[in-house]
Parts: C-alpha cells; sequence; structure tokens
C-alpha cells in the first residue's frame, strides 16, 4: 500500500480563523500538519471546513467562501502533491459557489450537515447534487457546530461537540433519505463525517422500525430498507480511536465505503487512529481500502 491518504483534515486561513471565537489558535500551521503528516505516513490530506462563526462576522456566506476557497486553492497549488481542496458554498447562492470551486480546480465540495436549521434535504441544495455527480465531485457532509440540533436544550461546552454535532450529522441523513436525495442523485458521492453520527448504532433500529411502520403503511415506501440505501454511502473514520466504532460501521456498509480521516487537529492523535485501523483483525486488502484505496478512487 502506497501512503495513506487523509479525508478528513482542517486547516483555517489565518484571515478567517482571526474572525472565529474558537479557531484562532492551532487551525493555521501547515508546516506542523505537514510534519504530523509525514510522521504518521500520510501522503494526502482532504482539507475540509469544519465550519464556524465565521460568516457572522466576514459580511456573510459569499464573501466569506470566496476568501476561503481562494486560500485553499493556494494552498492546493504550493502543495499539490500533498492537500486536496475542498471548496465550500454560500448556502444563499450555491450556484455563484460552484463557478468559484470549478474555476479554483478543488475537487471535493465541503457541506454542513444544516445551515440555520435547514437540513440538505432542502431543494436549494439540488443543484450542487446533480453538479457533484455529472462532474463526478464528491460531497464531503460536515457537523454543523453553529446551532445544531436541539441547541437550544442541550448548549454545553462538552455535550454540544459530543452529542450536537453528530446528531446534526445523523439527522441530516436521515432527511435526505427520506426526501428521497440518495436515489434521485444516485451517481452523487457523498461522504458523511463521524461514521455518519450514530447511525452505526441505530442501523438496526431504522429496518425494525421501518418494516414495522410499512405493514401499517404508516411511512412512504423507500423502495427498499433505509440499511439497503446506507450501503452506498461514503463514511468516514474522522479519528476515531475506537475498533468497536469500525466494527460497527462494517455493519452499515462494506469497507469499500469507509475512508480513514483523521480529523487533524482537532485530533492530535493521528498514529493511533491509523493504529486501530492497521491492527484490526480485518483483511489487509480492507485495510488498503479504508487508508487509501477508497478515497483514491474518488478524488483521482
Amino acid at each position: 500500500m502506497s501512503g495513506i491518504i487523509d479525508t478528513h483534515s482542517h486547516y483555517f486561513p489565518p484571515k478567517i480563523a482571526e474572525n472565529t471565537a474558537f479557531f484562532k489558535v492551532g487551525w493555521s500551521d501547515l508546516d506542523r500538519q505537514l510534519s504530523m503528516m509525514d510522521q504518521c505516513g500520510i501522503e494526502k490530506a482532504v482539507l475540509l471546513y469544519p465550519t464556524s462563526d465565521a460568516h457572522l462576522n466576514m459580511g456573510g456566506w459569499g464573501n466569506l467562501a470566496k476568501i476561503y476557497n481562494e486560500a485553499i486553492g493556494s494552498v492546493v497549488k504550493k502543495y499539490p502533491d500533498r492537500f486536496v481542496g475542498a471548496g465550500i458554498l454560500p448556502p444563499d447562492n450555491v450556484g455563484e459557489g460552484l463557478k468559484n470551486v470549478m474555476d479554483l480546480n478543488l475537487k471535493v465540495l465541503s457541506l454542513a450537515s444544516s445551515y440555520d436549521g435547514k437540513y440538505l434535504d432542502d431543494e436549494k441544495f439540488f443543484s450542487v447534487y446533480d453538479f457533484a455527480a455529472k462532474e463526478n465531485v464528491a460531497i464531503h457532509v460536515h457537523p454543523q457546530i453553529i446551532n445544531p440540533i436541539g441547541d437550544d436544550r442541550l448548549r454545553d461546552p462538552l455535550l454540544t461537540p459530543v452529542l450536537g454535532y453528530v446528531f446534526d450529522v445523523s439527522v441530516c441523513l436521515g432527511k435526505m433519505m427520506m426526501a428521497g436525495i440518495f436515489d434521485t442523485f444516485p451517481k452523487a458521492k457523498f461522504i458523511f463525517a463521524h461514521y455518519g453520527g450514530v447511525l452505526p448504532v441505530v442501523k438496526e433500529r431504522f429496518d425494525n422500525t421501518y418494516q414495522m411502520l410499512r405493514k401499517r403503511n404508516y411511512v412512504k415506501d423507500l423502495g427498499r430498507t433505509p440499511g439497503e440505501i446506507f450501503k452506498n454511502l461514503y463514511f468516514d473514520t474522522s479519528g476515531s480511536k475506537s475498533l468497536a466504532s469500525l466494527l460497527c460501521s462494517l455493519e452499515v456498509t462494506d469497507s469499500q465505503h469507509i475512508l480513514f480521516g483523521s480529523d487533524y487537529p482537532a485530533n492530535q492523535g493521528l498514529g493511533e487512529s491509523i493504529d486501530v485501523i492497521q491492527n484490526s483483525a480485518i483483511a489487509a486488502s480492507a485495510k488498503s481500502q479504508i487508508l487509501r484505496d477508497n478515497v483514491a478512487q474518488i478524488i483521482k
């Protein structure tokens, strides 16, 4: 196996970091990031936007997206063999954002799981999915950290990132499924962070409850069980060091749909995140798929 490809890493351009409440320290050091990658055998990393409050301080999403995408484009141009750029879109003008991403040769679209309470089942994002399918550009769905699901009741410096963020991803995924988006845009490649949130834990309940409700015609016909739909989605490990989480995700889908992601610099233990895959009892070919081959195929 050649070098590892990290599907989920972060870099904040300094101009944007200084306009955030949390990301001012430790999120704009490319030299340190490259050093960490070298230490852990990571050949290349996808740079994703982790969502922040920057748009509130920089004149809105449109201005933020333009500045951020241009900065990431410059990083990729400087280090074409080390980084893959993921562009962000202003949710109020996705068409202009898509043009900007194409002009900068960014190979992934980085979307938040929700925007001001609106999830990715909203019709305004359909043009994004159509674009992604036609241009073979992957869509990565990252947790929304500004007003995620339940924030009005949950708001807490520990509980919000542990529960609110990952539940927002799961709710997003579920709403997209119920809206038929994965069937409407079957060629679009969706990557959900953090193993899809709590999906590995509730996958069986999704299937059992769906089948029970279908017998009473209490829920619309999805054409197949939720579990069959989930099999075709992609999920990244987001720095998880849990073998149980990895094995649980393999009950949701196969090793061809799981991608290593470090969640650096939020997660500093890159080596441990890699070791849990390397030291697992899964086949060597599956390890190679998770650590490199799958994402290499997606972004080639």
